[in-house]
């Protein structure tokens, strides 16, 4: 039987493996087919005949996403060994004391000062007023409140908003950016024209207001976290350094897969995830590092 890149199979005798994906033509009696369940296989058609599929036997979100860097053989990590990689940093899971003390509880003091400083009734009050000195003050309060962003990102941003001309724009634009009734589309693409507009147009920037307004939502995206993260789960993120609508669309679709995979941890929300993310991408880094970087 011939196979064709794209389509998707299961293994006959293997049905651990999930459903898998073709991913080159087949020839000279092999197959090479890539499984959600376990990663890139090598089938010799003389001994195994992969069985086609198609409709919901056939649907996966790392199927339907997938992403493999050319140098990424053996790195794939499905969901259960994710699992087991966050668990060696914190055995007790997303309820732990030490990971609620390490990761958790910073986070939501931060979301909780959020709302009080500018949630909606705040919001609205000081737009009305015009007192757009006092939300870029409120802003720059919510971002020192947590250890996201770089000490370098905090200090620029700060910096930016003392120009005067910048501080109606970014004030007016984070006002749209949480509550627009826009698609969220446009309204991300309105924040990010504002932050090249002041020269902060960065990820971690405009990631980080809606992570902490709305964390049962959207993810902070930090990309030398989510990077390696994806890369381990074999997700396409489509990351690009700018700031544009697919790499932030598809980093909402990553999250959202994290958390219906994790379902025995018992995620609360996207602050849940953003741990879990970022124990994936420093653990990677770890492997990934030379023997010498490790050393103490």
């Amino acid at each position: 039987m011939d196979y064709k890149k794209g389509e998707r199979v299961k293994h006959p005798s293997r049905p651990e493996w999930g459903p898998g994906k073709v991913l080159e033509d087949s020839r000279d009696d092999k197959v090479r087919v890539f499984f959600s369940g376990d990663g890139r296989k090598v089938l010799s058609l003389k001994y195994v005949e992969p069985v086609k599929i198609s409709g919901a036997e056939a649907r996966h979100p790392i199927l339907d996403h997938l992403w493999i860097k050319q140098d990424g053989e053996g790195k794939y990590q499905n969901p259960q060994k994710l699992t087991e990689l966050f668990l060696k940093n914190h055995p007790e899971g997303f309820y732990g004391p030490s990971y609620l003390k390490t990761e958790r509880n910073l986070k939501v003091a931060a979301h909780t000062l959020a709302l009080d400083l500018l949630g909606p009734g705040p919001m609205n009050e000081l737009i009305n007023q015009k007192n757009h000195e006092e939300i870029c003050r409120r802003a720059l309060k919510v971002v020192q409140a947590t250890k996201l962003l770089f000490l370098n990102e905090k200090t620029a941003l700060q910096a930016a908003l003392k120009d005067p001309k910048n501080i109606e724009l970014f004030a007016e634009s984070l006002n749209q950016l949480l509550y627009g009734d826009t698609e969220l589309e446009a309204r991300f693409k309105s924040f990010s024209r504002a932050l090249a507009e002041i020269k902060m147009a960065k990820w971690t920037i405009l990631s980080y207001f809606l992570f902490i307004f709305f964390p049962d939502r959207f993810i902070f995206l930090k990309p030398v976290v989510t990077q390696p993260a994806a890369e381990l789960s074999a997700f396409e993120i489509n990351y690009r350094p700018e700031l544009n609508w697919q790499t932030f669309q598809s980093v909402l679709d990553f999250s959202e897969y994290l958390r219906s995979e994790l379902k025995e941890l018992k995620p609360r929300d996207m602050i849940d995830i953003q741990s879990f993310m970022w124990s994936l991408g420093t653990h990677k880094k770890n492997a990934d590092a030379p023997a010498a970087t490790l050393l103490p």
